[in-house]
């Protein structure tokens, strides 16, 4: 190479060839700016909807101060305060279970002591605390006027009631034999009657007319096989129900109620 190859100036063309990557550089800086703004308006939209989403939680759940600094301070404490109410729900479910089995080991204590098992028996579930009591002890067939047998039985249910005073089902069965004299059309009225008769005796020994409701479901309700007379004298029954629902109402009349801390208090 001599001396002239080595003062060579570029020429014009060479020039505007070798500037070409500015201009490239220049389109990629102008896509990641535009990429960026993207990104960020794509938050902001984020944010408010999470804040809204704040908002809904903070009415649900009846909490006043839910962090929003930041979506992992504010998930973290959705999460806190959810399984808190769900332990405050656990533990008023737990209290409605106490209270039914007191209910029923009540129930079995009276029938083993007055050795009416077959007559009266109780069961829990998710209706809530069920005593069925067989229209044999009550009624007489196809009547609504007691049996002499049946006031000791229903001054026990008396006893109960005062002692667990939550609002009570009184519920009238029969079997699927048809009915109809001048008294009872149908079994419908004749269930109805004989909860009704139970309801105004309980009202006569003191029990608030407004803790009781009457109501009858004729042959509707089987709980055994209609074909067979033993299938048809189980039928013919009637339950005294207190429901789960009553027992909460009952609890919250108590002052009992359920806060968002997780905490089930007691005024």
């Amino acid at each position: 190479m001599d001396w002239d190859d080595m003062q060579h100036t570029p020429s014009d063309d060479e020039e505007e060839s070798g500037g070409d990557w500015i201009v490239t550089f220049s389109d990629l800086m102008s896509l990641l700016l535009t990429f960026f703004i993207l990104l960020f308006s794509f938050s902001t939209v984020e944010q408010n909807k999470f804040k809204q989403l704040l908002e809904s939680i903070k009415d649900a759940l009846g909490v006043q101060q839910v962090p929003e600094a930041g979506t992992r301070e504010g998930l973290e404490a959705i999460h806190l305060d959810s399984l808190k109410t769900e332990i405050a729900v656990d533990e008023l479910g737990a209290m409605v279970q106490k209270e039914m089995q007191e209910i029923e080991s009540k129930v079995e204590e009276y029938v083993m002591k007055n050795k009416l098992q077959g007559l009266v028996n109780v069961k829990t579930g998710d209706r809530g605390a069920v005593i069925t009591i067989s229209d044999v002890v009550i009624f007489p067939e196809g009547e609504a006027e007691f049996n002499p047998e049946a006031y000791p039985i229903l001054e026990k249910m008396v006893e109960l009631l005062k002692q667990f005073p939550y609002k009570v089902r009184v519920e009238g069965h029969t079997d699927n034999i048809p009915i109809h004299n001048s008294k009872y059309p149908s079994n419908w009225e004749l269930s109805t009657a004989r909860a009704a008769r139970i309801v105004r005796y309980f009202i006569s020994r003191g029990i608030p007319p407004e803790r009781l409701a009457a109501m009858g479901f004729a042959h509707y309700r089987p709980i055994a096989d209609n074909s067979t007379p033993e299938g048809r004298a189980k039928n013919r029954r009637v339950e005294i129900v207190y429901t789960r629902e009553s027992i909460i109402e009952g609890l919250k009349q108590k002052g009992v109620h359920v806060v968002a801390s997780g905490a089930v208090k007691k005024n």
